[in-house]
């Protein structure tokens, strides 16, 4: 059945399977005809979607009928339910129902597993947490082998530490060195990719190393610049999250008693756990009660900037907050 169901934080990654669909069904000189994208504001937007998936196409290639950000992730009428079921099974072979949503779709509602069983294609586009870093630099292993892009291994780990797990990011950075080396199979190298790949990252975590100091003055410094760099203040935050996650969980295993490097790494997931050392030396001045109350803040502020809070203004009060916990009662 051509039914396709996508759904996941990664964004870009959606946009461009959306694409290679569109790309694949429509025939250009009758996609103004055949191509519906409806959005989820309206109040019958699931049922016209439904009916559109049920119209005939016209002319060349086929139709395709796009239920944008569907609330079926979350909730399904029962008059939606019964269209589902009439619908899905009978949609036209040259008629595709493409269906996304930024939120997992609930397995536990039917409308969820009427899906699965006629989709073409279910599939979760998540984006690699931020502090796996041996996960994004396999992901920047895999664009650049895509594009035909030669990079060395210490190339693919900048480059992995200066786009994080921002996608859009990464395939944007890999196109610009694509068109710097002008189609050459010789690797790049890494003071070319120094020079033009910019790292963001690297001054984000400067910044959680300014807030575990209690420097607030090199902090709030720190965010001015990311924020002047049109650094996304969501992309800063993941970084603060991933790393005081990684310094969170090092303590913990340490208060533990736990002495076996291995175990730990692998309890605060870092890829080498010759790193275990130097995340020791960097929290030792910290209590487990002082890091163990930064996440539920930077929860917060994740909230907060979602809202449309002003990322800079919200950015330096979290990060004074932040810092005075960081300063007091230190051993």
């Amino acid at each position: 059945m051509p039914v396709y169901v996508y759904w996941g934080e990664d964004d870009y990654a959606i946009e461009k399977a959306i694409q290679k669909l569109r790309d694949r069904v429509l025939a250009p000189e009758w996609s103004s005809f055949n191509y519906n994208a409806i959005p989820p504001d309206g109040s019958d937007a699931l049922i016209d979607g439904l009916n559109q998936a049920m119209t005939p196409k016209f002319g060349a290639g086929g139709r395709l009928v796009w239920l944008m950000n569907t609330t079926l992730a979350q909730q399904c009428p029962e008059n939606v339910l019964n269209e589902l079921q009439r619908t899905l099974s009978v949609i036209p072979e040259d008629s595709f129902l493409l269906l996304t949503s930024r939120k997992k779709f609930d397995e536990r509602l039917k409308s969820t597993k009427l899906l699965k069983k006629f989709a073409t294609e279910y599939r979760e586009f998540a984006l690699v947490p931020p502090w796996k870093k041996e996960l994004i630099v396999k992901s920047v292993s895999q664009v650049a082998k895509d594009i035909g892009l030669q990079i060395t291994p210490q190339g693919l780990e900048i480059i992995a530490e200066a786009v994080g797990n921002d996608t859009r990011l990464l395939h944007n950075e890999l196109e610009k060195l694509q068109l710097y080396t002008g189609g050459s199979k010789q690797p790049l190298e890494v003071n070319t990719i120094n020079k033009l790949v910019r790292n963001t990252t690297q001054n984000s975590l400067q910044l959680a190393a300014a807030i575990r100091e209690g420097d607030t003055p090199k902090a709030l410094t720190l965010v001015a610049d990311l924020i002047n760099a049109n650094e996304p203040a969501l992309r800063i935050l993941a970084t603060l999250i991933g790393q005081f996650r990684t310094w969170l969980w090092v303590k913990i295993m340490i208060e533990n008693g736990e002495k076996n490097q291995q175990a730990i790494a692998q309890a605060a997931e870092v890829g080498n756990p010759k790193r275990i050392y130097f995340l020791q030396q960097e929290i030792r001045s910290l209590s487990l009660k002082q890091l163990i109350s930064i996440p539920p803040i930077l929860l917060r502020l994740e909230i907060n900037l979602k809202q449309g809070a002003n990322p800079m203004s919200a950015l330096q009060t979290t990060t004074i907050e932040l810092c005075q916990i960081c300063i007091k009662n230190k051993y």
